[in-house]
């Protein structure tokens, strides 16, 4: 299929994705959510917010990225799911990063996170206002962390 998004497993992650958020946050991740489940997740990888998500694996493994996601890190998804969720970040933040990940699955979810991400062709910008939160699968088992933002700032290379 050329619409990635219309994939099983996406649809899947995206029930995941909106599902956890509303648990968590008690509020819908978008608006105007549809009710069917493929529209959902064309609705979440079409949104004019980053969304993406890794999994459960030791060293979490990026298992979504929606089309605003994939552009700001000059990236295809290919490239993206897979790959480490810790080398969005430069390494003298991961370990900031590490801590508010882990502050996530004491408590379902962190709001305003603020941060310095990298992506594919070393481009630097300052994320504002990030919410991340944990997901959960149709059983209520941990299933990974999600994060969005709509708040960005390019940084200059260096």
């Amino acid at each position: 299929m050329s619409e990635i998004w219309l994939q099983n497993e996406w649809v899947e992650q995206s029930r995941r994705i909106l599902t956890s958020y509303k648990k968590w946050l008690g509020e819908d991740l978008l608006k105007d959510l549809a009710e069917d489940d493929v529209e959902r997740a064309r609705q979440l990888y079409f949104t004019d917010r980053v969304v993406v998500s890794h999994d459960t694996s030791p060293d979490p493994l990026i298992n979504y990225g929606n089309q605003k996601c994939l552009n700001l890190w000059e990236t295809t998804p290919d490239q993206l799911i897979g790959m480490p969720s810790r080398k969005t970040a430069e390494p003298m933040h991961r370990d900031e990063r590490a801590r508010m990940l882990e502050q996530t699955t004491k408590n379902g979810y962190f709001s305003d996170y603020k941060g310095i991400r990298i992506s594919s062709k070393g481009s630097r910008f300052f994320i504002h206002q990030a919410t991340i939160w944990n997901l959960l699968d149709g059983e209520g088992k941990p299933a990974g962390q999600a994060a969005t933002f709509s708040e960005w700032t390019f940084l200059d290379k260096e």
